[in-house]
């Protein structure tokens, strides 16, 4: 195996703030609230808000049988398609043997369970849809990718709950770094804003309790709780010289990323956070770089009060050296398995840009947190080269991203 960088050539979001990655950047240095979603599938859970990804453009997912996808497959789908178009790939001429695909999800295709449920409920089984698994299944994201594009190598699904997303772009550093791959299509997707698994957030009480359209407070003093979200980002991933070859934009690299597993509980973070520790430690010795070396960090950021807690006393302790900390959910609430890839690619637009979005929605930080250098009142100019993104999920998952500009 030959590890090194590997160069993301091609990036594309699908986010509540946009199903574009430039709609989504402008929102996101906007920082200004975005309208809740739809209400209904919030009735009677005991959550108040929710955010949705807007109605997809005319034309911009093509193709036979794709509007009757799982959600979490049709945003997964534009994603890749925005990244493929970014990244100046024909798929129609490339040897699909030596392209994989990654996939990161926690909930796969939980609307089409819920609404083929209630379906056998009402009108009993013969009713069911033939086309539940192929729809609802979690792996039929990156099967649908594969039969779209002709991508005949490596097609793995990752699932590693909030982390999902950010693993699945490691997993696919590593197919490249082991030589069984020339690209990869690295994705994150989740839909997963429906009745049963929003009351199951509400139950634990994980969910924002406030009714306000800015209730998603990372690192705030207020925060209490997250804001339940959906979308889906992916990236295409080559060898640097294999992008410099063919006159490609790199847009940046992914340096190097470790996933640990903490051991401790099955939602709640270890309290002296070694295992989220062990990841960033890890993902920079396989990055050949050090903690010094960090200028930003893209926090997990899910504005829950032991969350926060945990990954700013994390931050205090690795980064003693005060790299300016970001974290996207304030704006975009909590993309579950999406949401490690989405930050990951908004984290190389801000290296690229030289710009960092702010913390929307934090107004006064949390006095009983450490004192990090958090972006908040604006977007903010930064010269920085070397971030890290981490991402953080029920079950121990702990996944870190160390990323440079191109």
């Amino acid at each position: 195996m030959t590890e090194g960088p590997v160069a993301i050539t091609g990036a594309g979001l699908v986010t509540p703030a946009g199903t574009d990655a430039d709609s989504t950047w402008e929102a996101m240095c906007a920082a200004d609230s975005l309208e809740s979603g739809d209400p209904e599938p919030l009735a009677g859970t005991g959550a108040w808000h929710s955010l949705r990804v807007p109605a997809l453009r005319p034309g911009q997912l093509t193709g036979r049988g794709t509007a009757r996808t799982d959600p979490f497959i049709r945003f997964a789908l534009v994603a890749v398609e925005e990244a493929l178009a970014q990244s100046r790939l024909d798929p129609g001429s490339w040897d699909g043997s030596r392209v994989g695909i990654v996939v990161g999800s926690a909930f796969g295709g939980v609307t089409t369970h819920d609404e083929q449920h209630l379906r056998m409920e009402r009108q009993g089984a013969g009713m069911v849809s033939p086309y539940l698994h192929p729809r609802a299944l979690i792996n039929m994201a990156a099967g649908t990718i594969g039969a779209r594009y002709g991508i005949t190598g490596p097609a793995h699904t990752v699932a590693a709950a909030c982390a999902s997303g950010a693993s699945a772009f490691g997993l696919g550093k590593t197919l490249l770094d082991a030589g069984l791959c020339d690209t990869v299509v690295a994705c994150g997707t989740d839909a997963a804003v429906t009745p049963l698994v929003v009351s199951g957030f509400a139950r634990m009480g994980a969910l924002s309790e406030q009714k306000a359209t800015d209730a998603s407070r990372p690192f705030a003093a207020d925060r209490d709780g997250f804001v339940i979200s959906e979308g889906a980002a992916a990236v295409v991933m080559e060898k640097p010289a294999k992008a410099r070859a063919r006159g490609a934009d790199v847009l940046g690299r992914l340096l190097g990323h470790a996933d640990t597993s903490d051991a401790h509980h099955p939602t709640a973070p270890r309290p002296d956070g070694a295992g989220a520790a062990a990841a960033v430690e890890q993902a920079l010795a396989a990055a050949r770089m050090t903690v010094g070396d960090v200028t930003s960090v893209n926090a997990h950021g899910t504005s829950t009060p032991q969350n926060d807690r945990t990954e700013a006393r994390l931050i205090a302790r690795l980064f003693p050296h005060g790299p300016a900390v970001t974290a996207n959910k304030g704006l975009l609430g909590h993309t579950l398995g999406a949401a490690g890839a989405i930050e990951a690619v908004l984290t190389l637009r801000s290296l690229r840009s030289g710009i960092l979005p702010p913390i929307a929605h934090t107004e006064r930080a949390d006095p009983g947190l450490p004192d990090l250098d958090l972006v908040l009142d604006g977007p903010r100019r930064h010269g920085g080269s070397v971030a890290v993104s981490t991402s953080f999920g029920f079950g121990g998952s702990n996944c870190a991203l160390v990323l440079d500009a191109a």
